[in-house]
């Protein structure tokens, strides 16, 4: 969908800890993070990643209204639910 869309995927990770490594060396402008994830939390990988170099947006199949105000207080940049999350979407959080 992302690269439908116009974005260049440089990445995927299976979970959290490596999505912190690969986003560590490979530098992107954004990082998707889905805040569930099998290690850890994507507020945790948010949290590791702040003052990068990259913008984390955090997704979930869940509403923003079940997280408050964790998204901004990680370092992220915003939340889109899965079901919103689009090239706009993103580009409204840049």
């Amino acid at each position: 969908m992302l690269e439908r869309e116009g974005f260049e995927v440089v990445g995927e990770a299976g979970d959290g800890g490596e999505g912190v490594a690969l986003t560590r060396r490979l530098a992107p402008a954004v990082v998707l993070v889905d805040v569930s994830l099998p290690d850890t939390s994507g507020f945790e990988v948010a949290e590791q990643l702040r003052g990068g170099e990259s913008t984390v947006i955090l997704i979930s199949s869940r509403g923003r209204s079940d997280y408050g105000a964790r998204v901004l207080a990680c370092g992220a940049a915003g939340f889109i639910p899965k079901e919103r999350l689009s090239s706009g979407a993103i580009a409204d959080l840049l």
